[in-house]
């Protein structure tokens, strides 16, 4: 099985506990020094209102049709996602009933997932389940293999105002949650934030002028005033699909990203011999988040739901003047060099994350059925 480059070198430096679980490493040093976009090119910036996307292309991709999507399991029925203590959860596709672990009763923080189909399962921070008893996010980057025992799956609620469901299962969403609130179960992996940036919009701080007086850009159309208005009539227990995908908020956000879409497509038709496998994004004059895949299909696989999630992020952010360059984005993906952790489940994934200062680089390595890096996630903490 051919690795990555990437990979290849991680190989050698990931440990894995004696005990067969989880390994972690701290402040080991960046094995990638200097640009790390080996066979990634950034295209001309991408640009509308107060954001900034940046096509990053490869003609060097993975074959990533080995892996299962979330959208895709939940749609087909592969996967099932339920509350805990769910009486009749796990069964086969045929209908073969599968050992479940007791648990005492419904979690917020944790569901159970059983992934019954012939592929391993991809999960990323942020991706949205709708149902039983509070909508959910998925807590962080991981994969779920093929056959594996039900699962008990950390998750984050994004409905604060309910505790009630006609059904404890959950279906697809089709929706991952905006870069503030991503961060919040990605990173700081912390309840309480994840629901304060459910209801702010976002949690970026102010901008400074290079003077030290502060910019005073015009009020995000998304504002705490909008939100709260969507929380009041359309969205009473803080439903993150319904405060962002109806409504007033709901609209502002359709045009949005109609308009962004139009755009990119025509940046990136035409091209010859690469494929787009990620982006990195910009507000005004910061750039804040890039995702970056293994293969450009795997990329398409998750593009409608981010640019939704990206251009909620524009709305609720000030109308910065400033434009990001091209040199700002190619700075922006280079190894932070600071504090290191993996973790790593023998023979099926490795996730790693290096901080330096607000820096964040998040890393999905599989080992099984192929290595590679499946998805890289690099961001500017906005807390």
């Amino acid at each position: 099985m051919g690795r990555s480059m990437f990979g290849a070198i991680f190989g050698s430096l990931f440990g894995i506990s004696a005990l067969g679980g989880l390994a972690f490493l701290a402040a080991a040093p960046n094995p990638l020094p200097g640009k790390p976009e080996g066979n990634w090119r950034l295209l001309d910036p991408v640009a509308y209102e107060n954001i900034t996307i940046f096509p990053v292309v490869s003609s060097l991709t993975q074959d990533t049709s080995p892996f299962l999507t979330l959208d895709e399991g939940l749609s087909s029925g592969e996967v099932v996602v339920s509350e805990q203590g769910a009486a009749g959860l796990a069964r086969t596709r045929d209908g073969r009933p599968v050992p479940v672990p007791q648990y005492a009763g419904a979690s917020v923080n944790q569901l159970v997932l059983i992934n019954r189909g012939k592929r391993p399962l991809l999960l990323l921070a942020g991706e949205l389940v709708s149902g039983g008893k509070q909508d959910r996010i998925i807590g962080k980057d991981r994969i779920v293999p093929v056959g594996s025992e039900p699962l008990p799956l950390d998750v984050f609620c994004v409905e604060h105002g309910r505790w009630t469901g006609a059904s404890s299962e959950f279906g697809q969403a089709k929706t991952i949650v905006h870069p503030s609130v991503r961060e919040q179960a990605a990173v700081a992996q912390n309840q309480n934030e994840v629901w304060n940036a459910v209801r702010s919009g976002t949690l970026a701080a102010p901008r400074a002028a290079s003077g030290g007086v502060a910019v005073g850009p015009p009020p995000a159309p998304l504002s705490a005033d909008v939100i709260h208005e969507t929380i009041q009539t359309a969205a009473p227990t803080q439903s993150y699909a319904k405060i962002y995908e109806q409504s007033r908020a709901g609209a502002s956000v359709d045009s949005f990203v109609e308009e962004l879409r139009r755009r990119f497509d025509k940046a990136t038709l035409g091209l010859k011999g690469e494929r787009v496998v990620g982006v990195v994004v910009a507000y005004g004059g910061d750039v804040a988040w890039s995702d970056i895949f293994a293969s450009g299909e795997l990329f398409e696989q998750y593009w409608s739901k981010l640019l939704r999630s990206y251009a909620v992020e524009a709305l609720a952010r000030p109308g910065y003047r400033e434009t990001a360059a091209i040199t700002d984005a190619r700075e922006f993906l280079r190894n932070p060099n600071g504090r290191e952790v993996v973790e790593s489940e023998p023979g099926v994934y490795r996730w790693r994350e290096i901080t330096e200062g607000r820096l964040s680089l998040i890393e999905l390595e599989s080992i099984a059925p192929k290595a590679m890096i499946l998805h890289r996630l690099f961001l500017h903490r906005t807390s």
